[in-house]
């Protein structure tokens, strides 16, 4: 199945949802775990129907879901087709549904806490190293390159962060190399990088701002905040 550019994802103008890195979150606020249950059985009958289903956590006071193809295509600039993660029509058309079914739940949604966090680490040599992380985060070596055309480390049961690999810079060997990359929603940005400059937080590089905004701490490790924009590529 296709996959949809992000330009596309948001012209669908999903109201509960948010495209944070390969896939559309949701979160739904409930009064109990009950409730909770209900709503996703409701969810599974309606991804049933579909064919298709969200991940689903349900916590105390919410139910939080995230709705991915496992199958979506991609063609590179030279037109090969590679099977990855990411948004296709059936995620929309199913955000859809559950938007209707929460409505008639009397359900809130809450697009502001959505937040999904990746791991990143600079490597040149990325098809080596890749399965010592498959193997030390998750015990899987098929989790190596799944749901991506690179070596990404991507658990199948969603139980880690992915691990994806980048160019490391050349020009200062001593530079951190691994670091933490948080997704969030774009209305949420701004408060929590006020939060983290509040805490003592620095701003090392915005030139790619709201995309990226890359934070240091007080002993100079690096973390960035990041935003899913309309014209942005698939990561991988």
């Amino acid at each position: 199945m296709e996959m949809l550019p992000n330009a596309a994802i948001a012209r669908a103008a999903l109201i509960d949802w948010r495209k944070l890195a390969q896939g559309l979150h949701a979160r739904y606020l409930t009064s109990s775990f009950s409730d909770g249950a209900r709503f996703v059985a409701a969810i599974a009958a309606a991804g049933d129907e579909a064919g298709h289903h969200p991940r689903v956590d349900v916590g105390a006071g919410h139910v939080d879901l995230e709705l991915v193809s496992a199958d979506a295509v991609y063609r590179d600039d030279e037109g090969t087709e590679h099977v990855i993660e990411w948004v296709t029509q059936q995620d929309v058309d199913l955000a859809r549904r559950i938007e209707q079914i929460a409505a008639g739940q009397r359900l809130t949604a809450d697009p502001g806490a959505v937040c999904e966090v990746e791991l990143g680490l600079e490597t040149t040599q990325s098809a080596a190293i890749a399965p010592v992380w498959a193997a030390l985060l998750t015990g899987n070596a098929d989790d190596q390159g799944r749901g991506t055309f690179g070596d990404e480390i991507r658990d199948a049961t969603v139980r880690v962060p992915n691990l994806w690999f980048g160019d490391p810079d050349e020009s200062n060997p001593s530079a951190q190399r691994v670091h933490v990359e948080v997704y969030v929603a774009p209305e949420a940005r701004d408060e929590r990088l006020a939060a983290a400059l509040a805490a003592g937080g620095t701003i090392v590089d915005d030139s790619d701002a709201p995309r990226l905004t890359v934070i240091a701490d007080q002993d100079g490790n690096k973390g960035v905040l990041c935003v899913t924009l309309p014209a942005a590529l698939p990561e991988g």
